[in-house]
């Protein structure tokens, strides 16, 4: 059996799934429940998850965690719908937004699916510039990065990216900070020069400190041990 919950609202998708998981462990007290990241997808056994079945047997349920836009990991789930569909065991698809194709294909297998989606309005406005987030970060802009960092939200970009890009910065600085040319430090000669300005901002310590806040930030994220839209703004305002 197959659920999908999936959109831009990410503490609704989170706890629609927890809704889901408590109502099956209730129904089910002895089942056995498995939360698959990028972290842990390589041990994952999608055969063995799947042959388990009959009257007797231990039921799972699965939750699979941001998996269906992670290449070469999203063609091997949906490849395998019809078979999570027919199972005895719960399989639970947590996501962001996604693409018409893969939502096509998992409507037609599902028990339920769900949008939690924050309706984006149609306007002439140019879409969000996701580097005027690393501008703000390097200029050392709390305000003005938290601002931003509400608005790439509500244009749909995950937390994740956003932390991609907040990371890529750091790294920037950091290297510009260590290095005596662009080519040393792997960097465009532009942005080498900008990040050398915005490392002047910081000190060494504290860069390696955002780094390494960043760092475990996305882990304990994707180990579901804090949630990451409410660990990044914790970041931001700590800056």
């Amino acid at each position: 059996m197959i659920y999908l919950i999936y959109g831009n609202k990410h503490e609704e998708v989170r706890k629609k799934v927890r809704t889901i998981v408590s109502a099956q462990i209730a129904k089910k007290p002895d089942a056995l429940n498995f939360r698959i990241t990028t972290e842990n997808w390589k041990e994952t056994n999608l055969d063995e998850l799947l042959s388990s079945q009959g009257l007797f047997v231990q039921k799972y349920i699965v939750v699979f965690d941001h998996l269906l836009r992670v290449d070469g990991v999203g063609d091997e789930l949906t490849s395998r719908l019809k078979e999570f569909a027919e199972s005895e065991h719960i399989f639970i698809f947590s996501e962001g937004e996604l693409t018409k194709e893969i939502l096509k294909k998992i409507e037609k297998k599902a028990e339920k699916v769900q949008e939690c989606s924050e309706k984006k309005v149609q306007t002439e406005e140019k879409p969000f510039q996701v580097f005027s987030l690393a501008d703000a970060l390097g200029s050392r802009n709390k305000k003005e990065l938290w601002v931003l960092y509400q608005k790439a939200m509500l244009s749909g970009l995950e937390p994740e990216e956003i932390h991609r890009i907040l990371f890529w910065q750091v790294k920037a600085m950091l290297g510009a900070m260590q290095t005596d040319s662009a080519d040393e430090a792997s960097l465009n000669p532009f942005v080498y020069k900008k990040s050398q300005a915005f490392a002047r901002n910081f000190s060494g310590p504290e860069l390696q400190s955002l780094s390494s806040r960043l760092v475990n930030l996305y882990h304990e994220a994707r180990r579901g041990i804090v949630e990451f839209d409410s660990e990044m703004e914790r970041f931001i305002l700590g800056l």
